[in-house]
């Protein structure tokens, strides 16, 4: 009897061994991303070359007021974005557009996660997107979204996006 209590004990501490282990490297992640977050900076052409840092998310019990003089600058920085979304979305572009490129190139191709697509020429953006759906041009996601595109859509597509910065430009000198 002694002995089954023993192993039961050992596999209980080697269960929370292990279970603590994972808490850790859990622990571990979140420092790490804080970190990621903390350093990452964005910078944009359109909002005077101002740097726009993102802070990490930091849970405590009371929250402290942030200074007057940084609450006036964050104001500055969102009256500047609404008017940079104000004049991106400033036209429309196809549902084939949304759903395959907006979430990387933005809604007007301004740039998200993937490049700058506004201002790039129909054949320069027709060649790029037959060169990712053949595989001679290397990224998985494109890969993977115009694999099996016709290409009809491509040249569509490339069509569309050939004419994002003349629709731009014509809508905010409005």
């Amino acid at each position: 009897m002694k002995h089954i209590i023993a192993v039961i004990a050992v596999g209980l501490a080697a269960w929370a061994s292990v279970y603590m282990l994972g808490l850790d490297t859990e622990v571990h992640k979140m420092d790490s991303i804080a970190r990621i977050i903390k350093s990452t900076a964005m910078e944009d052409s359109k909002l005077g070359g101002q740097t726009v840092k993102t802070k990490p998310v930091v849970h405590t019990q009371a929250k402290a007021s942030p200074a007057k003089s940084q609450t006036k600058e964050m104001d500055k920085k969102l009256a500047a974005l609404r008017e940079r979304a104000g004049n991106l979305a400033a036209f429309s572009v196809s549902p084939l557009y949304k759903k395959s490129c907006a979430s990387c190139h933005g809604n007007v191709g301004e740039g998200i996660i993937g490049p700058k697509l506004m201002g790039r020429t129909k054949d320069y953006i027709l060649t790029n997107l037959k060169a990712f759906k053949d595989g001679s041009r290397k990224n998985y996601v494109m890969y993977g979204l115009l694999s099996k595109m016709p290409d009809s859509d491509l040249e569509s597509l490339a069509t569309e996006i050939g004419t994002f910065q003349a629709k731009f430009d014509a809508a905010t000198k409005k």
